[in-house]
C-alpha cells in the first residue's frame, strides 16, 4: 500500500506521548493526521476518540474528513462508516465527542482510548485538557492535536506549543509543506496578502495573533507593545495610587491600580474577582503598604442595597476609603475616552496581565444578517475593559495630594 503524507508528518508513525501540528490554513495537517490514524487502525485494533471543544452533531466532527480519506487511500474494504462511528474489520473504532459538553464523571467512558485526536484544537479550554489529558492514561495511549493558531495567550498554544514537554513531537507547517497544493488555494492566499495584510501571517503562515482580531482597542494595543509600555512597572512611593473600580457580584469585580505622573499612566496591579464581598477587596487593597488616592467607583454604586439599604459607596466611606462616584456617561463615550488614555498608559507586565488580556479580547457584537458591528459583548472580558473605561473617565482627577473631593453628580443624557 502506498499513501502519501506531508513530509514533517512522517514522526506520527512513531510512539510519543504527545503530537501537535501547529500551522496555517492550506497545510494539510488535518489530512495527514486523517491518514496516519487510519492506516494505524488498519493494522491493528485500537480505539480512537476524535474530539474538539463544540461539537452539536457529527457533522462538527472530523467524521467527513476520515470518511473522504477511506475512499482516498482504497481502504473501504477494510472500515464501514456508519452515521456516528466509523469501525474497522479488525476491531478498531472511532468515537466522536465535543469536549464542552462533558465532565470528570462523563469523559471517564473514554479511558480505554489508544488515541485521542483533538482537532481545531485552538479553541479548547483550559478546563476542557484539565478534564480530558488525566483520563487518556492507557499504556502506550497517545493525545494527537491539530490546531491554526488564533491568540498567542490561548491555552492550548501555550500548553502544547509554547510550554511543550521537552519530549513531545511538535511541528509547525503552513501552506508550503502542502504536497496537494492546489491552484484554487494559491489564488486565495495571494488575494488574502493583497487585501487583508494584517491578518495574512495569521491564516497562512500560522503566526498567532497579539490582539483579537475585530478588538475594540487593537491598533492601541499593538502601538502599545510596539513602544513597549507594557514592561514593569513599580509601586512609585512619591505619587498616590488611586482604585478604579467595576462593580459586580455573579459577574466579575475589577479593580485596577493606578498612579499618574503629569500625563503618563501607570497601571501597575489589578484584581478581579466574584463573589466576594466589599471587606475582602479592601482588605486585599490594603495589603499593599501604599500611599491611597481616591477609589473611582462607577454611578451605580450610589444604589443601595435592598438587603442593608446602604450602597457601595457608603459602605467603603464606613471602612476608611475615600470613594468618589463617576458620573453617567454612555460606554461609546468611555471608549472614545479610553483610546484617548491609551498612549499615555503603562502597564505592569506580570501584575496587569488579565487585564491586557480582557483589553485584547474586548469585541463588538456583529449582526449576523448584515455582519455590522453593534455594541461591545457583554461577556467574561468586558467587566475589566469597563473598569479601564472608567478610568479614562477619572484620569484628571488622579492628582498627588490625597484622595480627590466627590465630584457632582448629575445625571447625564446617554447618547
Amino acid at each position: 500500500m502506498k499513501v502519501e503524507l506531508p513530509v514533517k508528518l512522517a514522526p506520527l508513525f512513531q510512539p510519543n506521548r504527545l503530537k501537535v501540528a501547529h500551522g496555517g490554513r492550506g497545510s494539510a495537517k488535518s489530512w495527514g493526521y486523517a491518514r496516519a490514524l487510519l492506516i494505524e487502525a488498519a493494522q491493528k485494533p485500537l480505539r480512537v476518540l476524535c474530539a474538539r471543544e463544540i461539537q452539536k452533531s457529527i457533522k462538527d466532527s472530523v467524521h467527513r474528513l476520515l470518511s473522504d480519506q477511506i475512499q482516498a487511500m482504497g481502504l473501504g474494504h477494510m472500515y464501514e462508516v456508519l452515521d456516528t462511528e466509523i469501525r474497522c474489520k479488525n476491531g478498531s473504532l472511532f468515537l466522536f465527542a465535543g469536549l464542552a459538553q462533558h465532565t470528570v464523571e462523563s469523559i471517564k467512558s473514554f479511558e480505554g482510548v489508544d488515541r485521542v485526536w483533538v482537532e481545531e484544537a485552538q479553541t479548547v479550554t483550559k478546563r476542557s485538557w484539565d478534564v480530558l489529558t488525566p483520563t487518556i492514561r492507557k499504556d502506550g495511549s497517545e493525545v494527537w492535536i491539530t490546531l491554526n493558531p488564533d491568540m498567542e495567550t490561548d491555552e492550548t498554544y501555550q500548553r502544547f506549543v509554547v510550554k511543550a514537554p521537552a519530549d513531545a513531537f511538535v511541528v509547525q507547517m503552513n501552506w508550503r509543506d502542502n504536497p496537494w497544493w492546489p491552484a484554487v488555494l494559491e489564488k486565495e492566499r495571494q488575494e488574502t496578502q493583497r487585501r487583508d495584510p494584517d491578518n495574512y501571517s495569521n491564516i497562512w503562515e500560522g503566526e498567532p495573533k497579539r490582539v483579537s482580531e475585530g478588538a475594540i482597542y487593537r491598533f492601541e494595543i499593538e502601538r502599545l507593545y510596539s513602544e513597549q509600555r507594557v514592561r514593569p512597572v513599580p509601586y512609585d512611593p512619591l505619587m498616590s495610587v488611586h482604585t478604579v473600580w467595576d462593580l459586580g457580584w455573579n459577574d466579575s469585580m475589577c479593580i485596577g491600580f493606578f498612579q499618574r505622573s503629569g500625563a503618563e499612566v501607570r497601571c501597575i496591579d489589578y484584581i478581579e474577582e466574584s463573589h466576594r464581598t466589599l471587606d475582602y477587596y479592601v482588605a486585599e487593597i490594603e495589603k499593599r503598604p501604599w500611599r491611597w488616592g481616591s477609589d473611582f467607583i462607577p454611578h451605580d454604586g450610589r444604589a443601595r442595597d435592598f438587603k442593608t439599604g446602604k450602597s457601595t459607596e457608603e459602605h467603603l466611606q464606613a471602612m476608611g476609603r475615600k470613594p468618589v462616584v463617576l458620573p453617567i456617561d454612555s460606554i461609546e463615550e468611555g471608549i472614545k475616552a479610553a483610546r484617548l488614555m491609551f498612549p499615555r498608559v503603562y502597564f505592569d507586565d506580570t501584575k496587569t496581565a488579565d487585564l491586557l488580556e480582557h483589553l485584547k479580547r474586548y469585541q463588538r457584537s456583529i449582526n449576523q444578517r448584515t455582519s455590522e458591528a453593534g455594541a461591545p459583548l457583554h461577556d467574561e472580558h468586558s467587566h475589566g475593559a469597563d473598569m479601564f473605561r472608567y478610568a479614562a473617565m477619572a484620569v484628571d482627577q488622579m492628582g498627588n495630594a490625597g484622595p480627590q473631593k466627590p465630584i457632582e453628580y448629575t445625571r447625564k443624557r446617554l447618547a
